[in-house]
């Protein structure tokens, strides 16, 4: 008898819509992301699936989609913040045609009936191939 592994489920119910603001459905979206069918053609794709992530609670493909130079043990994810909508604000390289990459975003969530956000400068870099997030720089 074989043995399979499982990969963690999100915490977080599956979003009909995508969280990471595209106009699709999550499964068809960041979801296939999420579950390894695809890989990141770009910096921002790879930006917007990890904001899903966040959203729907998948630390999994958060560490696995961390440069290993960077990567904490755990995500840590906090259940409080239920995270409500990204924003893109700019980008900086990061095509299919780069090594590096930044994007500045703000993504936007509720915690406590209170809103909230957060703003920041990521950057990514291509590791064997896949784009990854290597760290970034949060606005005040």
């Amino acid at each position: 008898m074989s043995r399979r592994t499982r990969r963690p489920r999100p915490t977080s119910p599956t979003p009909a819509s995508c969280p990471c603001g595209l106009p699709a459905a999550y499964a068809d979206c960041c979801g296939r992301l999420h579950r390894g069918q695809t890989r990141a053609t770009t910096a921002e794709q790879l930006m917007r699936s990890r904001y899903s992530a966040f959203a729907v609670g998948d630390e999994a493909y958060l560490l696995r989609t961390w440069h290993p130079t960077t990567r904490p043990p755990g995500a840590g994810l906090d259940p409080a913040p239920r995270w409500v909508r990204l924003e893109i604000l700019g980008t900086t390289e990061g095509s299919t045609f780069h090594t590096t990459g930044t994007v500045e975003f703000r993504a936007h969530y509720t915690q406590g009936g209170r809103a909230g956000s957060l703003h920041e400068n990521s950057r990514f870099v291509r590791h064997e191939g896949d784009w990854v997030y290597l760290d970034g720089v949060t606005a005040g």
